[in-house]
């Protein structure tokens, strides 16, 4: 019996605290923010009628000892947050954190995903939304890290949206984008946590909520 136990450590790898999920290294967390409005325009762009709608997405690692996730966030960069810290910033349903887990279907290459993801920790948030710029926004930090045996990117690319169901620019990316003096990258390949949650190489082990 304590020899199961152990086994059933080591293949969790993440304490498993009552009544809480068991995580794995390099399950992607993907999280409703708390109301802000940059999360509001980010589900605006991308959200699914009838479908919880994810502003944010990262990964879960062992730091320290601590269950933690590691992330690019707006105002901190490419980060290793500790997992009570992630859930707490979430929106709630029924009072619990809005954070649904998900793993791949072939985990093959995941530690690897994990390492390189970690080579990322320190690059400021990629407020651009442009690839290969030195920054790193949330999806686009699981979209570099996690690869194919053949070195090709696990999760697809497609043409970024920054307009609402309407049509519209929500004020925000308007704002943003004028400040940095840019264009908005609309229709530039890119990746969103309400896109790569439903892709079909994930499958959905646990919720918080």
């Amino acid at each position: 019996m304590r020899s199961l136990l152990y086994i059933g450590i080591l293949l969790c790898g993440f304490s498993c605290a009552r009544n809480a999920p068991c995580l794995h290294p390099g399950d992607l967390l993907f999280q409703v923010g708390e109301t802000s409005e940059m999360t509001g325009a980010i589900t605006a762009a991308t959200g699914k009628e009838r479908q919880l709608n994810y502003s944010h997405v990262g990964i879960a690692v062992r730091s320290r000892g601590v269950d933690s996730v590691l992330e690019a966030t707006s105002d901190g960069g490419v980060r290793v947050t500790a997992l009570g810290d992630f859930l707490a910033r979430s929106a709630r349903i029924d009072g619990r954190p809005a954070v649904t887990v998900m793993r791949l279907r072939d985990t093959t290459g995941v530690a690897a995903a994990i390492e390189r993801a970690r080579k990322f920790i320190g690059q400021p948030y990629d407020y651009s939304f442009r690839p290969d710029n030195g920054k790193m926004y949330c999806s686009e930090l699981v979209w570099e890290s996690y690869l194919a045996p053949d070195g090709s990117r696990r999760f697809p690319a497609r043409p970024m949206n920054f307009l609402a169901a309407d049509g519209s620019l929500p004020r925000f990316w308007a704002e943003l984008f004028a400040g940095l003096g840019e264009e908005i990258p609309q229709d530039i390949p890119g990746t969103n946590p309400n896109d790569m949650a439903r892709d079909p190489q994930l499958k959905e082990v646990a919720r918080y909520y």
